[in-house]
């Protein structure tokens, strides 16, 4: 399990991050203070607050999909 800080700041790279996150097998959670959500419900992710970092949650062991994981979502990665 690895966390991934990601901003989603249009409605656009919301769209494009469910899309992204939605073609993996392994559950994959975004959180944001103390609210989990299912990172492949675009309902879902309306419901917080964009403005914020987000945590992105992936629920897997498996090397290679999460460095998948991880350049699929390259374009969303918040700068700290």
């Amino acid at each position: 399990m690895k966390e991934i800080k990601v901003k989603l700041s249009t409605i656009e790279s919301v769209k494009r991050f469910v899309e992204k996150t939605s073609k993996y097998p392994f559950e994959i959670d975004v959180v944001s203070g103390r609210y989990v959500i299912d990172a492949k419900s675009i309902m879902g992710l309306f419901s917080l607050n964009l403005e914020n970092v987000l945590t992105v949650v992936a629920h897997t062991d498996n090397e290679e999909e999460m460095k998948k994981l991880e350049e699929d979502l390259k374009e969303f990665t918040a700068q700290n």
